[in-house]
């Protein structure tokens, strides 16, 4: 009994030494792998940012193709309401002629 109240501390020594070793390990790892993924993530931002300017000018010129396709639907829409209305306005010219 006496021994093993000796050697148990004493492997509970070693293996908390192995844990700590391996954590210290694990933790350097870690902050190489965080590294490199910061390089691709800065790397894949400046590419990104590069692009940009091909966004803003697609943007703009769908914006201008949007505005310009509105302006000919207006149009279309007002002549046609402009003959449908002249249409009413005859048949309740003639309704009113008719009950005069």
């Amino acid at each position: 009994m006496n021994f093993l109240t000796q050697l148990l501390p004493i492997l509970v020594y070693i293996l908390l030494i192995i844990m700590l070793v391996v954590g210290i390990i694990l933790g350097i790892k870690i902050i190489r792998t965080l590294t490199k993924v910061e390089k691709v993530v800065d790397d894949v931002n400046n590419k990104v940012q590069s692009l940009n300017g091909v966004f803003h000018i697609l943007d703009y010129a769908t914006d201008k193709i949007v505005s310009l396709s509105d302006k000919i639907v207006d149009g279309i829409t007002f002549i046609i309401k402009k003959l449908f209305s002249k249409k009413k306005k005859k048949t309740e010219e003639k309704i009113e002629e008719e009950n005069k």
